[in-house]
């Protein structure tokens, strides 16, 4: 790290600690003694979504969160549970090569997601998410939880 002082570039870290989203080290410049602040953030990849009619757009945790809120209503799921889904799928998102997820991708995230949680929110959401029309695509989806 260079100096802001004397332009030196080398600096022994005195002190590391999280601060707002970022690491804040204290430092101390190894030519004139002077001591400075800097701060650390981890540059977040910009997630897009494609959607099925082939639009892009930036990825809305908030959508996600929504339809897990819709799905596990009225259900013992608590709200730290779904933020903590909704967390898992974003992170799985982000770990996919090239920053573009499709729609599809995160929909089935949610769906192996809330089947894990809780049987009735997931075909909830999947009854939604598949667009089912008939009684007979319920019982297929009640079957794969068997």
């Amino acid at each position: 790290m260079i100096c802001p002082y004397c332009n030196h570039d080398d600096s022994r870290v005195l002190e590391s600690r999280e601060a707002e989203g970022a690491v804040r080290r204290r430092r101390e410049c190894e030519a004139c003694q002077k001591r400075f602040t800097t701060y650390e953030r981890v540059e977040e990849i910009e997630l897009t979504v494609l959607k099925k009619d082939g639009r892009k757009e930036k990825f809305d945790r908030q959508k996600v969160k929504n339809g897990m809120l819709k799905a596990c209503e009225k259900r013992p799921v608590s709200p730290e549970d779904i933020e903590s889904l909704v967390s898992e799928v974003e992170q799985e998102a982000r770990n996919k090569e090239g920053g573009e997820v499709s729609t599809k991708f995160i929909g089935d995230l949610v769906m192996d997601k809330l089947r894990k949680l809780d049987e009735v929110a997931y075909i909830r959401f999947a009854s939604v998410y598949k667009q089912f029309k008939k009684a007979d695509e319920f019982k297929q989806a009640v079957k794969t939880l068997a």
